[in-house]
């Protein structure tokens, strides 16, 4: 049952490192704003799937994705040494439009409240 879990908790574990990173490591402008919202690991946990969001929306997320490409080697590096896994998973990087989705619809509801 552990074995089951154990993509979900390296997931979290590269989460938070990603997150520590883009704070006090990455200096790329490219990925100013941008907040890591979920990383979703293969079961081999050799593959991470890394959902971002960025303050300014989806306009900013292509210049976020070359920002993170440009420094993946070091990000793999990082979170390796970091996990001390025996494999350092590849990462994807994907923008994440829930958060702009969802602060949409509540800026619609809001509308909808002050017209009634």
């Amino acid at each position: 049952m552990s074995e089951a879990r154990r993509p979900e908790r390296v997931g979290e574990m590269v989460l938070r490192e990603l997150s520590g990173l883009l704070n006090r490591a990455l200096r790329d402008p490219r990925l100013r704003g941008v907040t890591i919202t979920s990383v979703a690991m293969s079961d081999d946990l050799r593959h991470a799937r890394v959902f971002f969001s960025h303050l300014e929306g989806s306009a900013r997320a292509a210049d976020a994705l070359i920002g993170f490409r440009s420094a993946s080697g070091f990000i793999r590096r990082q979170i390796g040494h970091a996990l001390g896994l025996r494999y350092t998973p590849d990462l994807d990087f994907e923008f994440d439009p829930g958060p702009e989705r969802a602060a949409r619809i509540d800026a619609l509801l809001r509308e909808s409240r002050v017209k009634q």
